[in-house]
């Protein structure tokens, strides 16, 4: 016999399960909130910054046309000479093919006290190399767009492996138990898509969160909605309705094991969906307040480009990140790319495409330094700019464009506690090889933990009989980066 009180109980739990199993079937979860579990006790060590924004320019950007000025490729250009070229290896198994030499079509100058030379793309973020530093001997690993942007983000080229900015969460946590934790600003759905932002094996409520698409110029959060104290009252005694059935069947999952008697995995599931849903009610809140740039002073808006066409899209972007800076979210990645098939700086066959992409993000990213140095936020946040890999030194197929080249690359870091003004390591005289103080992505990788205070060795997570680390059995911190 069944009394009233257990029927309701259950008849609760079937409501609960069947809302459980639907909010499963949707894609987006929820970051993690201040409550979460972390992966630290406290820090390894004292930290240099707090948070992070990733300025990921997807396609590979042109480092002989940007950073890594090179003054043979105009003395020997037209020349046909032998390359080593990774990808061309991959392709046909051999190396040492003969290309033809190919100039930049544009004019480096020198910038700032330091003197940095830098091309005329990229004359905004000229102004502020003083709080740059260069790394121009990064090399990884993938030759296509694909494996290489995992590789970027999740330290690995094929498996499954969750992402940088979700093992960052994971290890600290977010400043603000009312916004998610990690957010990614018009992420690409492809060369990874979701990989690149999600959490794998890593408990769900660490994955980032997206925020409007590559092909879209919008960056509000759908069915998002202002609302005011009594209305959240109303709203919360609902939530805390729901809360309450979707912890009764989180209970009964824990409950039921497995023939190994392991708890089974939809509890870790609907766990971390109770704290997404639960962050999503938080967010109503204070979300239209954080993303509405409506607000922000038309000086503030015109620093970012808002008011010119072709920067307004990412300038839009940049200032988001600033503002969720601002609220406490712990990593931030600004995307510039698209859908297609060829990512946005990927120029085989029209290298001149690359100035209308660096038009687009020239003002916005030099905008996003100066604000960030006005308000004092440069000191604690570290800036990281760079693709997935640079490009070649010759001309692809003797034509107008550069093959993809992940043996020798530019990236820059400013802000969170490196060198400021420096340059460090360096490719051969051609731009295509790392050849001094060389950097691999894992090394970059470790050493950005160690500026947030993690060691990258101990920040592991046990999944499938064996410990995991973002940077899998490699890395070292390349403590010559750090002021």
């Amino acid at each position: 016999m069944i009394n009233r009180r257990d029927l309701y109980r259950w008849a609760g739990c079937g409501f609960g399960a069947l809302a459980a199993q639907a909010m499963m079937g949707r894609d987006s979860l929820g970051a993690a909130s201040s409550n979460s579990i972390q992966g630290l006790d406290g820090l390894h060590h004292r930290a240099k910054a707090k948070r992070v924004i990733f300025l990921f320019m997807q396609g590979g950007v042109s480092q002989v046309d940007s950073f890594d000025h090179k003054p043979v490729l105009e003395k020997r250009d037209g020349e046909m000479l032998p390359f080593d070229d990774a990808r061309e290896f991959a392709n046909t198994r051999k190396l040492g093919g003969t290309h033809r030499v190919m100039k930049s079509p544009w004019e480096f100058k020198p910038y700032g006290e330091c003197g940095k030379l830098v091309s005329d793309l990229f004359p905004c973020m000229g102004g502020h190399v003083d709080k740059m530093q260069f790394i121009h001997s990064m090399h990884t690993d993938g030759v296509a767009h694909g494996p290489a942007t995992l590789f970027l983000h999740c330290g690995a080229l094929n498996s499954v492996r969750p992402s940088m900015g979700a093992w960052t969460l994971y290890g600290l946590g977010s400043e603000n138990e009312n916004l998610p934790g990690f957010v990614s600003i018009a992420p690409s759905i492809g060369n990874g898509g979701p990989r690149n932002y999600g959490s794998a094996f890593l408990p769900a409520r660490f994955q980032g969160t997206p925020i409007g698409r590559a092909s879209s110029t919008e960056l509000g959060i759908e069915y998002s909605r202002s609302i005011d104290a009594q209305g959240y009252a109303q709203e919360n005694k609902r939530w805390m309705m729901q809360r309450e059935l979707q912890e009764m069947q989180l209970e009964r999952f824990r409950a039921m094991t497995d023939s190994s008697h392991s708890t089974l995995p939809q509890a870790d599931e609907i766990e971390s969906l109770i704290s997404s849903y639960a962050l999503a009610a938080r967010m109503q809140a204070v979300s239209p307040e954080v993303f509405d740039i409506s607000k922000e002073s038309e000086e503030t808006q015109k620093l970012y480009g808002i008011d010119q066409k072709e920067t307004a899209t990412y300038g839009k972007r940049c200032l988001l990140a600033r503002r969720l800076c601002e609220a406490g979210v712990r990593y931030i990645q600004v995307n510039y790319g698209d859908d297609s098939a060829n990512p946005a700086w990927d120029q085989h066959s029209n290298l001149p495409k690359h100035a209308d992409h660096a038009k687009a993000v020239d003002q916005p990213i030099a905008g996003l330094l100066t604000d960030l140095a006005q308000r004092g936020l440069l000191e604690d946040t570290l800036v990281w700019w760079g693709g997935e890999f640079g490009r070649q030194p010759y001309a692809e197929k003797n034509g107008t464009g550069r093959d993809h080249n992940p043996g020798g690359f530019t990236v820059w870091l400013a802000g969170g506690g490196v060198r400021a003004g420096e340059s460090y390591g360096e490719t051969d005289e051609f731009g295509q090889l790392a050849i001094r103080n060389k950097v691999h992505m894992h090394d970059l990788h470790a050493s950005i933990f160690h500026l947030l205070g993690i060691d990258h060795e101990k920040l592991t997570y046990r999944h499938a009989g064996r410990d995991f680390r973002l940077t899998d059995v490699h890395g070292r911190v390349v403590h010559e980066l750090f002021a």
